[in-house]
């Protein structure tokens, strides 16, 4: 991997400083409470970190997917829950950046990149998770507006979220069927769900999107009638990388807690940390997580420059990153033996926030299948 530049390293260390400071030593009674802390997130936002790939004209930052891996991973060591809603609120204001047109930067991104207003993201839906282009949303166009019906699940921030980039089928089945549209939260017709219960990312709220009869301007279409699936997708590379990389800082914090758990911890007269077992088991770790974040940073710099590549590396970097926290976080808990299951340590919510990395983005079964076609897709 090449050396981290005077800028990047500049940015890393005042993230890690917010880090620090605001995220980890709150993140257990985040967990707890159930709380989500919006009040911090506006402070991330003060920092630039609202809208990391942004276009400066239009509030954000400007930053590269490989500048973005390195501050995912950063907030992730204190806290992967609010790390993880904050690579899907700059994957909102991302694709408006991208795709949207003078007008809709202007009027939807600056409230974004300070995150006075929150994002998300709609394209799951009760009976259209893996299998994406089969979503039943509908957007029927009347007059200068579209009329949306449909139900979206496992939106996160829905709710506390005031601006929803949906995805509604204003056509036929299959990807080309579907456009995407910019929904407030405000809109009439637009309801929620309960808050759901989850195993982890606690932190934030988790709930259905309910769509009935939603009018809206014909001038809220972010892009052309079918171009939806595309800009999902396009969306989800870099949404990817960002939860792989907000696995590797989980990873990286439980590593850590083992390593000064270890050496703290006395057994048969002597520390922990001096059982050569044991050792092997941090070097593992280490060695794993090291070979993740060279993965995860390859197709950070691919997606830069628009390597045809890139989808395919992405989808190898999140299966393998998100694999990879995983078992790490899972391993440090054992190695606190009792008290890695207690809540106090953190270890636990550690490993019950990136259990899910695994699923979403794309289950980590489809980024096979994405990885596996792109190797068909050059034999042939």
């Amino acid at each position: 991997m090449p050396a981290l530049t005077e800028d990047q390293l500049a940015f890393v260390e005042a993230t890690l400083d917010f880090t620090q400071e605001h995220l980890a030593p709150n993140a257990v009674a985040w967990d707890q409470d159930r709380h989500f802390p919006v009040d911090v997130l506006r402070k991330a936002a003060g920092m630039g970190l609202g809208g990391v790939y942004v276009a400066e004209d239009a509030g954000g930052s400007g930053l590269t997917r490989a500048d973005g891996v390195l501050i995912f991973e950063v907030l992730a060591t204190g806290c992967p829950s609010i790390a993880g809603y904050l690579s899907i609120h700059n994957m909102v204001a991302w694709m408006i950046d991208r795709y949207g047109d003078q007008a809709q930067r202007a009027r939807w991104l600056p409230a974004l990149c300070s995150m006075e207003e929150l994002g998300s993201y709609c394209l799951t839906e009760p009976g259209a998770g893996s299998d994406a282009a089969a979503l039943r949303t509908r957007a029927e166009r009347d007059g200068d507006a579209y009329v949306l019906n449909g139900v979206k699940q496992f939106i996160s921030g829905a709710g506390a979220s005031q601006t929803y980039v949906v995805m509604a089928r204003t056509g036929g089945g299959g990807p080309r069927g579907v456009t995407a549209f910019l929904v407030r939260r405000d809109d009439p017709g637009v309801s929620f769900g309960p808050d759901e219960r989850k195993m982890g990312w606690n932190a934030q709220p988790t709930r259905q999107v309910l769509l009935d009869g939603v009018r809206v301007p014909a001038d809220r279409r972010l892009g052309a009638e079918g171009a939806g699936f595309r800009i999902a997708m396009n969306g989800l590379n870099g949404g990817r990388l960002g939860i792989a990389a907000c696995s590797l800082g989980g990873g990286q914090s439980a590593l850590h807690s083992s390593q000064s758990y270890l050496a703290g911890r006395e057994a048969f007269g002597a520390p922990l940390l001096t059982a050569q077992a044991l050792r092997f088991r941090l070097a593992d770790m280490a060695t794993e997580l090291a070979a993740a974040r060279a993965l995860v940073r390859q197709a950070a710099e691919a997606l830069d420059r628009d390597d045809p590549q890139a989808p395919h590396l992405c989808a190898m970097a999140k299966r393998f990153a998100t694999d990879t926290g995983y078992s790490v976080a899972d391993r440090a808990l054992q190695l606190h033996g009792g008290y890695g299951y207690m809540t106090e340590y953190g270890i636990e919510k550690i490993v019950r926030d990136l259990r899910v990395h695994r699923i979403l983005e794309g289950s980590n079964e489809i980024m096979r299948l994405i990885v596996a076609r792109g190797l068909t897709g050059a034999a042939r």
